[in-house]
């Protein structure tokens, strides 16, 4: 399977970007956030999943392993294959996909791209509470412990909505131990 590819963008379109690397024009399926981050750039560096049927192989292309984490959970629910979860990434800000269906949003859900209620209330039955996801490029907080930090205390019991409010708030250069100290004590006066 292909993990990751880097190369240079050689074509876009709306939803596909060719990455030429070394020599071999990779056809890789993107949202519009990644295909935002690659525009108008010489060279990407993309994380892949390689979707494979019987009558076809797709790479689907993002660039942030974030990006990635929500692309694989949405396509585990009952119903959503990898081309509607990439029109989900599309049709919104990643952490506000993953805010809505930690606050059970049926309506928010509802107004993404191929998304109906039924699916909506699929989602939120699947996925809610069990998102958690490494990357610090899904809140608006980015420091290297952050994504650590926000695991621990979910795992601790507290609401990822609140966890990443409460971490967003905290110092950049806050270390592991130090943040989920100050997260639990937050948290816990809430």
């Amino acid at each position: 399977m292909i993990a990751q590819l880097q190369g240079q963008v050689s074509r876009y379109s709306d939803e596909i970007v060719i990455l030429d690397v070394g020599g071999v024009g990779y056809e890789v399926y993107v949202s519009n956030y990644t295909y935002d981050s690659t525009v108008g750039h010489k060279s990407a560096k993309l994380y892949i999943h390689t979707h494979v049927r019987e009558d076809v192989i797709q790479l689907f292309g993002f660039a942030s392993r974030a990006e990635k984490e929500l692309f694989l959970s949405l396509v585990k629910v009952n119903g959503i294959g990898p081309k509607v979860a990439m029109k989900i990434l599309s049709g919104a800000p990643m952490h506000s996909i993953v805010q809505m269906i930690d606050d059970g949003d049926v309506r928010g859900l509802s107004q993404l791209p191929k998304v109906g209620k039924k699916t909506a209330e699929q989602i939120i039955l699947e996925l809610k509470g069990k998102l958690v996801l490494e990357n610090s490029e899904l809140g608006a907080g980015g420091f290297a412990a952050r994504s650590d930090i926000i695991s621990a205390l979910v795992n601790l019991g507290f609401k990822l909505s609140e966890v990443e409010k409460t971490v967003d708030k905290m110092d950049p250069s806050t270390d592991f131990n130090e943040g989920v100290k100050m997260g639990l004590t937050s948290l816990s006066n809430c």
